[in-house]
């Protein structure tokens, strides 16, 4: 029997910001953030001025991380961030920006 939180369960999470999100420094930003924290995967702009991004870790770390991405970058405006979880595939080890 599994008696942890399940706030301790590696999880993979798929999230889109949109705002004020490109051309400040923004995926940098997210890229050391997710570093401190021990979040693996990546995040990368997309055509329409967004950025998303999937990652992975301990579901509880993440979510203070999305919570200090949607506020802590001082030049970035976060309007929304939508995110949904999955279950972790562990396909990263480290945090890497995309630029595809």
């Amino acid at each position: 029997m599994n008696t942890q939180p399940h706030t301790t369960h590696e999880r993979r999470f798929y999230a889109v910001c949109k705002g004020q999100v490109q051309g400040v420094g923004f995926r940098f930003f997210v890229r050391s953030e997710a570093e401190k924290q021990g979040i693996t995967g990546w995040v990368r702009n997309l055509p329409d001025g967004s950025v998303e991004m999937e990652i992975e870790g301990k579901e509880a770390v993440i979510k203070t991380f999305l919570n200090t991405v949607k506020t802590g970058h001082p030049w970035a405006r976060v309007d929304s961030l939508n995110y949904e979880s999955k279950p972790s595939h562990k396909a990263y080890n480290d945090f890497f920006i995309k630029y595809d």
